[in-house]
């Protein structure tokens, strides 16, 4: 499809870049306009600016999913029961690159603003701390997707020929964790309306996530907590299913902790690749992939009254000439909604990154495990957002609530499902499998075919293992 290749060739592109053509240190890094220069010049990889960086790699994740179906190109990647092939695998090789360059730049900012004397000096520290965000953020996503990785923490002018090895999981989120607790103490507290910048907020959301994934469950808990209790937001009281557009089809919400912006006339593939050509939701022709719910799917048992429901899904759409078109005969009968457009008929605004809802799912599950079990405190929050789901007062207990005396692992499973509703079509679901050590059950049920060891990591690229003097062809994840 054009427009991945489109990505891809520019992910590749980026694999050659040299921070020289970013920084020009013989010239730059003078003033405190430069320092900001330099931090915004890493934030334009989150805005589209430089083409949507997250494109490709929301994608891969979201299709590995237990509610999706590729199609087209990516078809392949829902044979679980196998490697991915050659045109897949390289795929990663994007997502690699783009978010090494992105760690690159941060780490330029980090060694080149310290030096700058005609600054403030309270905006020193909040760029420094913006730039630990932006590269804890990456190492978190790749460390995730591909395991052990080369920790790259100073800047060099090409990014695969100096040595680096695998290093272990407990050096990254070393690394990861080390970066957020600076970012958590020197980030701002709000950014208004540019939800695009870190905040401490985000940086704690993010640590929390962390933490999530270490199962370091008290700090994982306790984070949140900061969060849900700093009354610096709150959540969207819904009634009927459009309300959910004042979340996500805004330029910025109450819950929006970090987002990604566009104008309301971008033609973001990642939001076409949802809909067939032809829809008012499609202004191209990529379509990649779609959900079809069957008797393996939790969309097939997902509970009507859950507003989420009605607004994530759609099997009929109005047209240009304001005809109602159903698509239940077609080969695609139910399609993603959630983004599209809001309710004044506008194109989405921003994608979330972090939001306000998830503290209430990681205190739920972090908190249970902590202590062996569902505090009131605990399912009390994740009744908050089943509420809200069900178009409740958040604050009164109601029948849509799960009740007291559930067991550990059987509440943690309802979290985790909980997670699943809420975030669809964010990419949750995958990590959620995974560091539960459900994938297997889970995506074996949905696929109708065995996941396989091989499929839970995504292989190095191999201009990584060629180029890096640290590596080997045995240094590849298994299967590649």
């Amino acid at each position: 499809m054009l427009g991945f290749l489109t990505v891809l060739v520019g992910c590749e592109r980026a694999l050659e870049e040299n921070p020289k053509d970013f920084i020009a240190p013989s010239n730059f890094y003078k003033t405190q306009s430069d320092a900001e220069a330099a931090i915004a010049g890493v934030y334009s990889t989150n805005t589209g600016t430089e083409g949507d960086i997250y494109d490709t790699y929301f994608h891969f994740d979201l299709l590995h999913a237990d509610y999706t179906i590729s199609k087209g190109s990516w078809t392949s990647i829902g044979n679980i029961d196998q490697v991915l092939d050659p045109t897949q695998a390289a795929k990663p090789t994007g997502i690699w690159a783009n978010f090494y360059n992105r760690i690159n730049r941060a780490n330029v900012v980090l060694e080149r603003v310290p030096e700058i004397e005609n600054m403030s000096e309270d905006v020193r520290i909040r760029i420094l701390a913006e730039a630990r965000f932006i590269r804890a953020m990456y190492y978190l996503n790749l460390v995730r997707d591909f395991g052990p990785i080369p920790l790259r923490s100073s800047s060099m002018a090409d990014l695969s020929a100096i040595g680096a090895p695998r290093a272990s999981l407990d050096e990254i989120y070393g690394l990861i964790v080390d970066d957020l607790e600076i970012a958590e103490n020197d980030l701002p507290e709000t950014v208004g309306s540019q939800t695009r910048r870190a905040s401490k907020w985000a940086a704690k959301l993010l640590l929390a996530q962390a933490y999530l994934d270490r199962e370091l469950w008290d700090r994982a808990a306790a984070k949140a907590d900061e969060i849900i209790n700093s009354g610096e937001y709150e959540l969207i009281q819904v009634e009927k299913q459009e309300d959910f557009y004042k979340v996500f089809a805004v330029e910025t919400s109450t819950e929006d902790i970090m987002s990604l912006h566009f104008s309301p006339t971008a033609s973001t593939s990642f939001i076409h690749t949802f809909h067939g050509s032809g829809t008012p939701y499609n202004k191209g022709t990529v379509f990649g992939f779609y959900n079809v719910p069957n008797m393996n799917s939790f969309l097939a048992t997902w509970n009507d009254a859950d507003l989420r429901k009605h607004f994530n899904l759609y099997s009929s759409y109005i047209d240009e000439s304001g005809n109602e078109v159903s698509i239940l005969n077609t080969a695609e009968p139910v399609r993603f909604k959630k983004f599209i457009k809001n309710e004044n008929g506008i194109a989405l605004y921003s994608i979330p990154l972090l939001r306000y809802a998830e503290a209430f799912l990681i205190y739920a599950e972090a908190a249970c495990m902590a202590e062996g079990g569902p505090s009131d405190l605990a399912l009390e929050r994740l009744n908050i957002i089943k509420r809200r789901a069900y178009g409740y007062d958040l604050g009164t207990p109601s029948p849509a609530d799960f009740p007291s005396g559930m067991a550990m692992n059987e509440f943690r499973d309802a979290v985790i499902q909980e997670r699943a509703y809420e975030f669809i079509l964010e990419p949750r679901r995958w990590w959620d499998l995974r560091r539960t050590g459900k994938a297997k059950e889970i995506l074996t049920q949905a696929k109708g075919k065995p996941l396989i060891d091989e499929r839970l990591l995504y292989p190095l690229p191999q201009t990584e293992i060629d180029n890096n003097p640290s590596l080997t062809p045995d240094d590849q994840n298994p299967g590649y």
